[in-house]
């Protein structure tokens, strides 16, 4: 832990001049921050020399580590041949092209279309106006309202927090009006006293019916879902949900949006979360572990369909009046390249594969603790849910912050993973070997005892 008395150490610098977001702020106060200068694989190493095994992979999205070589030489390549460009006005990188031809030809999409952000909550965002744009163009100026799922999070524009279903938006003034929410499709917090997961799959079908009832199938531009529900804490939807709810949403003509943010590119065990479902959506939102966290970048993969329509629409006004600067960065490509290939090719995804079976049984083992209510996930993405009582499923005390204290408690062994509600989710670079697996598993159960002794 930092010295966090020494008026000019690290710490007090970063406290100075940062303003945090996304923060425990009374952490920041009690423990101070921890500052990174470099990373080993899959550790982190800070200011004062600590080494942490970052099971959180970043943010999701440093899938191969922290000092890849392949990933670092393609940036420094690029750098020196072509180091900056924008995709407006018909000119862009040869790179942009050749990632636009890649990410169609590993998407569950025959063809299509692709256009970058420099994030995924841009690229959400990007995609709403699009179908605003597409629904007007069509004839349907009226269909601008958007379905999303509780405890979904969809990223932190104004558009994309407003399809985010977490209550912490309240405090901007969201969800903008036409942000419409359903239930979280998690069987084991959201279904009622007595009901069977059918039952519960069955109310999820039926709330959906009668939304677009009440509002108007003509009024309903789109429907977004993550395959897993990342930042809700790694939930999987009941089983058959997708299978269900999709039916639904086709016979009204409801374009369905996949937001592969996070399970893109290998997470779930499949290149698709949607793959992992058995399910092919409209168009794909990706970001985090496309360019494996070396660049910020965004995409939206337009399937066949929904490509056409807006090709048509953009055909009548000659242009789609939107973009980034950055959008299509060659830099950003020629990694995004890499990445794919190290995923498709290099082992990558071979070794998310091998590793799931002790992944989901270290989760397994951990929830046997009388304080761990529930372990869920999918692929190489979990989480363990703290309770106070595991018959009821009554959470702790919301001052006691249990998630938090796991989270710091972890750091003070050298682990960092990351708190949600009152969940601990991991979600572990591609590369982690057994040995690692075993290292995150032990730091993790000595941090739940000693956190629960104190608390239970």
């Amino acid at each position: 832990m930092p010295d966090t008395s020494l008026p000019n150490s690290w710490d007090a610098r970063a406290k100075a001049h940062s303003f945090f977001g996304f923060t425990d702020l009374p952490s920041i106060r009690d423990r101070g921050t921890v500052v990174l200068t470099h990373g080993d694989g899959p550790y982190v190493i800070d200011t004062e020399g600590n080494r942490y095994l970052d099971a959180n992979s970043g943010l999701w999205n440093m899938i191969a580590g922290f000092d890849h070589p392949a990933l670092t030489i393609a940036a420094q390549d690029q750098y020196e041949t072509f180091p900056g460009y924008h995709a407006f006005f018909g000119r862009m990188s040869d790179q942009a092209v050749m990632l636009s031809e890649k990410l169609i030809e590993v998407s569950p999409f025959e063809t299509g279309k692709v256009f970058y952000t420099n994030s995924g909550s841009e690229a959400n965002d990007t995609m709403v106006k699009m179908l605003w744009f597409l629904h007007a163009a069509e004839g349907r100026p009226q269909a601008r309202k958007i379905i999303t799922r509780g405890n979904a999070y969809h990223g932190v524009t104004a558009v994309s927090a407003s399809m985010t279903g977490k209550p912490y938006n309240s405090v901007f003034g969201l969800p903008l009006p036409g942000f419409l929410h359903l239930t979280c499709p998690h069987y084991w917090r959201e279904g009622r006293d007595g009901e069977s997961e059918a039952d519960f799959l069955a109310r999820l079908v039926t709330e959906l019916e009668e939304m677009i009832a009440r509002e108007g199938a003509d009024t309903i531009a789109g429907f977004f879902a993550e395959p897993v529900q990342g930042a809700g804490g790694v939930i999987p939807p009941v089983a058959g949900y997708f299978d269900a709810i999709l039916p639904v949403l086709r016979a009204h003509g409801i374009p369905v949006i996949a937001d592969e943010v996070i399970t893109g590119f290998g997470r779930t065990g499949a290149l698709w979360g949607c793959e992992s479902y058995g399910f092919r959506p409209d168009a794909i939102i990706s970001s985090k572990a496309l360019t494996a966290g070396y660049f910020p970048m965004g995409a939206i993969l337009l399937g066949p369909e929904l490509s056409d329509r807006l090709q048509r629409a953009t055909d009548v006004i000659e242009e789609f009046p939107h973009g980034f600067t950055a959008s299509g960065h060659p830099v950003g490509c020629a990694i995004a390249l890499k990445a794919i290939e190290l995923v498709t090719e290099g082992g990558l995804l071979d070794n998310v594969n091998r590793l799931i079976p002790g992944f989901e049984a270290g989760l397994a083992k951990l929830a046997a603790h009388e304080h761990i209510g529930e372990w869920r996930g999918r692929g190489l993405m979990g989480a363990l849910e703290a309770v106070r009582d595991k018959a009821t499923k009554t959470p702790f005390e919301a001052h006691l912050s249990v998630s938090e204290r796991i989270a710091n408690t972890c750091t003070d062994h050298g682990l960092i993973c990351r708190p949600l509600g009152q969940s601990i989710v991991l979600c572990p670079p591609f590369i982690l070997t057994d040995a690692q697996m075993e290292e995150m598993f032990d730091k993790l159960s000595r941090a739940l005892d000693q956190v629960f002794a104190d608390v239970a």
